[in-house]
C-alpha cells in the first residue's frame, strides 16, 4: 500500500478519490464499517479508494503528557487499509498548523489539495480548529467545494456503541475476549527486539523484550500470544506484560517466551498478539516459585492456544 502526505503530494493517479477520514485508532468495527463504505462506494463510481489518518493522534497533540493510549501503530493501520481494500493511506501530519485550520479551510484542503471527490465519515467525526466542523458542517461545507459527503452511523454491539475507549478499558481489565470482539482480532503490541538482563534464560525461558512506547497499557499479568516474525509467520507462546515485581528494580517490559522455536531477534521487530489473560503479575519469594509458575503458565497457553 501507498503512503501518501500532502507534503509530497497527491498523485494524479489518486485525484477524484473517496476518502474514509478519521483517526481509526484500533481500526475497530466501527472504523472498518466507515473505511468499507468508502472502498465500496469508491468501487461503484469506479474511483481509488483513499483512507486518511492523522499521526500524532490529537490527543498526543494537545495532552503531550496523556498517559500511553494507542491501540495501532500508523504501519499497522496502514496494514490493516490495505486488507480492507484502501488503494493509499493518506497521513495528515497533525500539528500547530492543522490544529489552528478552520472547518471550513479543512473541506477546501480536502477538494483542493487532496482532489477528494467524496468524504465518508462516521457521524460523531469532528474537525476543525476547536472542533468546529462535524458531520452536518461536511455535508453542507462540502457542497460549496463539490465535494459529496455522508457519514456512518456507529456499530452497536451489546447495547453499546463500538468505541476505542471502551476497547482501551476492556483492556486495562484484562478483558482480551470483550478487546478481540471490538476490534475484530486480538491486540497486538508491535516493536524492535532488545536486549534483556537474561532473567528469563537463567530460568528455561529466554524472552523476546519489548518496550511498551505509546500503546495502551493492557492489564499487568500473563498472556497466551502469537508472534509474528519478520518473515510473516507465526509462532505461539506465552508473554509477560508488567514490571516483574520479583525482580529489582522495576523494568516495564512486555517479555514473550516463544514456543518451540529458536533464534536471533535482537534488532528486529515483531508483533505480539495477545490472545487470553491467564492472570495477573505477582511476586515469588524464590527462582524456584516462579520457575514453577511459569511452568504452569506455559501449560495454560498451550492449551488455550491449541
Amino acid at each position: 500500500m501507498q503512503r501518501l502526505t500532502l507534503a509530497d503530494g497527491i498523485p494524479e493517479g489518486f485525484r477524484g478519490s473517496v476518502v474514509a477520514l478519521g483517526n481509526f485508532d484500533g481500526f475497530h468495527l466501527g472504523h472498518q464499517a466507515v473505511v468499507g463504505r468508502a472502498v465500496a462506494r469508491a468501487a461503484h463510481e469506479r474511483r481509488p479508494a483513499l483512507v486518511a489518518t492523522f499521526d500524532p493522534h490529537p490527543v498526543r497533540f494537545f495532552k503531550p503528557d496523556a498517559a500511553p493510549f494507542r491501540l495501532t501503530s500508523l504501519d499497522q493501520r496502514e496494514r490493516l487499509f490495505a486488507g480492507a481494500g484502501a488503494d493509499a493511506c493518506l497521513v495528515f501530519g497533525f500539528d500547530a498548523a492543522l490544529a489552528a485550520t478552520s472547518a471550513e479551510d479543512f473541506v477546501a484542503m480536502l477538494a483542493r489539495d487532496v482532489g477528494a471527490a467524496a468524504v465518508v465519515t462516521g457521524e460523531d467525526f469532528t474537525f476543525g480548529a476547536r472542533r468546529g466542523g462535524d458531520a452536518t458542517a461536511l455535508r453542507e461545507l462540502g457542497a460549496r467545494y463539490g465535494l459529496a459527503a455522508e457519514a456512518v452511523a456507529p456499530v452497536v454491539l451489546g447495547e453499546e456503541p463500538v468505541s476505542s475507549s471502551r476497547i482501551r478499558r476492556a483492556l486495562a481489565e484484562g478483558d482480551t475476549a470483550t478487546a478481540t470482539r471490538l476490534l475484530t482480532r486480538p491486540f497486538a503490541i508491535r516493536g524492535v527486539v532488545q536486549h534483556g538482563d537474561k532473567r528469563g534464560r537463567e530460568l528455561g525461558y529466554p524472552t523476546a523484550n519489548m518496550v511498551l512506547g505509546d500503546y495502551q497499557r493492557p492489564a499487568y499479568g500473563i498472556y497466551a500470544v502469537r508472534v509474528r516474525l519478520p518473515d510473516g509467520s507465526e509462532v505461539a507462546g506465552v508473554a509477560n506484560v508488567g514490571v516483574r515485581p520479583t525482580f529489582k528494580p522495576p523494568v516495564e517490559l512486555l517479555e514473550t517466551y516463544l514456543f518451540d522455536w529458536s533464534g536471533d531477534l535482537y534488532g528486529q521487530e515483531i508483533e505480539v498478539a495477545l490472545h487470553h489473560f491467564l492472570r495477573p503479575e505477582r511476586r515469588f519469594e524464590s527462582m524456584d516459585a516462579l520457575a514453577a509458575q511459569m511452568r504452569s503458565d506455559e501449560a495454560e497457553a498451550r492449551g488455550l492456544l491449541a
